[in-house]
């Protein structure tokens, strides 16, 4: 049962004293400013109780606040994905999602969030590109930075992530970047930079990867000659999870601690000796602890009670600020002939098809993911709109192409042995061979994705990972036929149905790339004859991780997934599809990928849409001209027939209210205002990144340079098929009486937009500074500022801007390595996206300047 916690603090309450940081510098032994710098366990830190020095926790945060578990998680708030939020455009929507996400943490006991990721979206196939904000850098620094004033107004901490360059998964501990100083500072450093420059987030995330030969967690010049001392960044510093690589290193550089604990190369005898042999400094150890005794403070300020007993937020106002975020966030590409919006009181039968129509596809995989307290998928935000209007609308629905990579998970499909949906788990000590089975955990679950790193139970000693579990549930077939069950594990696992072995991955296993972490076993399967309408006894006998024998499990407990699917080809899902759709008067088809492309721990092979997809669209888009495809991903797709249809919306990862906001979208109850975060190209082999991406032997060379999404296109002139910043209305709008002026520190601009249409709606202003004959090859223009406003038909409304002269002007002078600014002419483009800018100025400055620092 989930007890909703009303005694969590407000921000407002009173927090406990503070730290007297130097006095415990003086009191602490070395062994326990040792212990301090490295984690207890995967979420909290070491508390020194002879101080009253607290232990604080942290918890994953990019989509939402996970709390303390993987496995049977209280369930969370899933959030739009980031490349989602960063095409709301909207600074202000931003601070409200972070206010949201700290209240959120405060509810999880968590005095610290692990985001915002705001790392660049280099290119599509990158695995966490959903989890970041933008190719641009300017959008990902104002994105993240609006989320952490959000986040840290409730005396929550932020932390901001991966310190830096973290843009692909594909070796991404061990590769080693090869990036130019330009291209570092203006592209990948300069979203932390302005982050830090108007936020202040009070912690900060080092990434894996390495940068010109030295991992970001252990590198001098990264930690302490830029963040340190050139940007004055006073936060906590530390690890990504198992990210050090060094003890003497990694000290020396500044990374506070290590994260997750126990240390693996901070413990105490061997760091005491090199501390005892003067390779270690004792005054390196006292900053080190100094920091995380600050963090301890910031997390004091929070009041969080010790030991918080976790708790979901089921609030209304959650809710709807989760739907507005996913209103604002979906872009609308196409609408030829005003197909959209739909009407909800037309006497008309609408065909709803596509593998992710009644799927949720809520977030990307790995850290990200989380146990969302619910989701809405598309046909249910559909079928609630026809309802609103009276039920005139016939639905109709064909899956028409598989997407899932494995089988899907069936929590939502079986019947457990208390009538509920879902499934129920034994936990035993006993292997199933076993005459004297003894149960020490039980409860049911809601998924067959079964992740048990963190699995913990009171009948298990410290350290005791061994153990086996049945998951169990009664499946009732929708129809007669084959149906394929499959099952992928990291331990062992063996599917019976009615007592009768199906699926064996126990006695032969195969290297597959089950987990986030690809560590696991390929999916095996097995066909049974399912008869519809009667009831099959599912029982899957699991072996955890130790029971593996492909080798080590490195993820404690290790998992099992398992599925049931009707046995179907392609081509007949497609062909009952095209039947479907020759009957309505419309269709809305929904694709896209989902968490099982798209997700921590491995890029995408392609930018293509797996599977039939786009034969699906091909084929019922000549069935029904009357096509809206509504695609679903964090990153760009291919989509070879988008000329062939008349509307196309992309929806990305929508969180909790995901069907809710993509009916919202194509009914008009909100007018679509998202622009898109990223260019879309039209095939990979466009994309700048695309000779340079992934690990070669361990490298991967940049050589792209400053020249990432839109600043590549504009400067071979080929556009992208959608570009940076586009996105359709509903209405229309005029932008005019541009007014600049400036002075030698900033400039001020002045816009005037009319809401020329018949329905209210909001526009983005989006202002880019052009050199006019710069003396070194730069890009054509650079997005320097946004802002977004609501008019009504018919209203007017001024947005005035202000961008700083060095912000508006400068690049990095290699050279000088210093931010230099050109004396010369320079354009003020103003328009509604990268590539329709309608109004233009010109600005000239009178000398030439150099400058460090934030």
């Amino acid at each position: 049962m989930l007890i909703f916690n009303k005694n969590i603090m407000s921000p407002t309450a009173t927090t406990a004293k503070q730290l007297d940081i130097e006095k415990l510098i003086e009191e602490l032994t070395i062994e326990e400013k040792l212990s301090l710098l490295a984690g207890k366990d995967f979420w909290h830190t070491v508390p020194i109780e002879r101080l009253d020095i607290p232990s604080i926790r942290v918890s994953d945060g990019p989509n939402g606040i996970r709390g303390t578990k993987f496995f049977n998680s209280v369930p969370s708030n899933c959030f739009p994905c980031g490349t989602g939020l960063a095409a709301t455009f909207n600074k202000d929507l931003l601070v409200e999602v972070g206010q949201l996400m700290g209240k959120e943490a405060r509810m999880k006991g968590a005095h610290v969030i692990l985001g915002p990721t705001c790392n660049i979206v280099r290119s599509p196939l990158g695995g966490r590109a959903f989890e970041s904000y933008s190719e641009d850098p300017l959008l990902s620094g104002h994105a993240a930075s609006h989320v952490i004033q959000g986040i840290q107004s409730q005396k929550i901490v932020a932390c901001i992530k991966h310190f830096v360059a973290n843009d692909q998964e594909d070796e991404r501990k061990a590769v080693n970047e090869i990036i130019t100083e330009r291209a570092l500072r203006e592209i990948y450093l300069k979203p932390f930079h302005i982050a830090i420059r108007d936020a202040y987030p009070k912690a900060l995330m080092t990434a894996y990867n390495k940068i010109n030969g030295v991992h970001v967690s252990q590198s001098k010049q990264l930690l302490q000659e830029l963040l340190r001392k050139e940007w004055g960044y006073d936060g906590t510093i530390m690890s990504d999870w198992h990210g050090v690589y060094s003890s003497k290193e990694s000290l020396d550089a500044g990374l506070n601690l290590e994260m997750p604990g126990p240390t693996r190369f901070r413990q105490q005898t061997a760091t005491l000796h090199s501390i005892q042999t003067n390779e270690i400094h004792r005054d390196v150890i006292d900053d080190n602890a100094r920091y995380i005794l600050k963090l301890v403070n910031e997390s004091l300020k929070s009041g969080i009670p010790k030991d918080v007993i976790e708790s979901p937020n089921p609030t209304q106002e959650a809710s709807a600020l989760l739907r507005k975020a996913g209103d604002e966030s979906i872009v609308l590409l196409k609408n030829d002939n005003n197909i959209l919006p739909l009407s909800k009181t037309a006497k008309e039968k609408i065909a709803i098809i596509g593998p992710n129509a009644k799927a949720a596809q809520d977030s990307g995989g790995g850290s990200a993911s989380l146990n969302a307290a619910y989701k809405i998928t598309p046909f249910e935000g559909i079928e609630s709109k026809v309802k609103e209007g009276g039920n005139k609308i016939t639905l109709d629905y064909s899956l028409g192409a598989f997407l899932d990579r494995n089988l899907p998970d069936i929590g939502h499909t079986l019947i457990n042995e208390l009538g509920q949906k879902g499934l129920y788990a034994r936990f035993y000590k006993e292997p199933p061979e076993s005459n004297n089975r003894k149960v020490f955990e039980e409860f049911p679950l809601s998924t067959s994705r079964i992740f048990l790193s963190d699995f913990k139970s009171k009948n298990l000693a410290p350290g005791e990972i061994l153990f086996y579990a049945d998951f169990t549930g009664t499946f009732i077939p929708d129809e007669t036929g084959d149906y394929d069950f499959g099952v992928s594990c990291l331990g062992t696992a063996q599917l019976f149905v009615d007592d009768k072995l199906i699926v064996d991955n126990k006695t032969k296993q195969t290297k597959g790339d089950a987990f986030f972490l690809g560590v696991g076993t390929r999916e095996e399967r097995g066909v049974l004859h399912l008869e519809k309408g009667k009831e099959y006894n599912i029982r899957v006998e699991f072996g955890s991780s130790p029971t593996f024998t492909l080798n080590k499990a490195p993820l404690e407990g290790g998992g099992v997934y398992f599925g049931i699917r009707i046995k179907t080809t392609g081509e007949e899902l497609i062909k009952k599809a095209v039947e479907v759709a020759k009957d309505a008067d419309k269709v809305v088809l929904v694709v896209g990928i989902s968490k099982e492309w798209e997700s921590e721990g491995f890029d995408r092979p392609t930018m293509d849409i797996p599977g039939y997809t786009n034969e699906l669209v091909s084929a019922v888009v000549k069935a029904n001209p009357n096509v809206i495809v509504v695609n679903q991903s964090g990153s760009p797709v291919t989509l070879p027939w988008i000329k062939d249809i008349p509307a196309f919306v992309q929806a990305w990862y929508g969180g909790n209210e995901l069907g809710n906001t993509i009916a919202d979208i194509l009914f008009g109850d909100h007018n679509p205002s998202g622009k898109l975060s990223m260019s879309f190209p039209e095939k990979i082999e466009d994309v700048p990144s695309f000779l340079n991406f992934g690990s070669t032997n361990g490298q991967v060379i940049y050589g792209e340079d400053v020249f990432v999404g839109y600043r590549y296109y504009d400067k071979v002139k080929r556009a992208p098929l959608f570009p940076f910043g586009y996105g359709l209305s509903y209405t229309t709008f005029e932008l005019k009486n541009l007014v600049l002026s400036s002075t030698n520190d900033s400039i001020n601009i002045s816009v005037k937009v009319k809401n020329t249409g018949k329905v209210e709606g909001a526009e983005v202003v989006q202002v880019y500074i052009e050199p006019i004959n710069p003396n070194i090859i730069r890009p054509v223009k650079e997005l320097k500022d946004f802002g977004k406003v609501l008019l009504k038909p018919g209203e007017s409304k001024t947005i005035k801007l202000t961008i700083s002269i060095k912000e508006a002007t400068s690049y990095w002078n290699g050279y000088k390595s210093k931010w230099q600014s050109d004396k010369g002419k320079y354009k003020v483009l103003v328009g509604n996206s990268s590539d329709n800018l309608t109004l233009e100025d010109e600005f000239e400055t009178d000398r030439t300047f150099s400058w460090i620092g934030l």
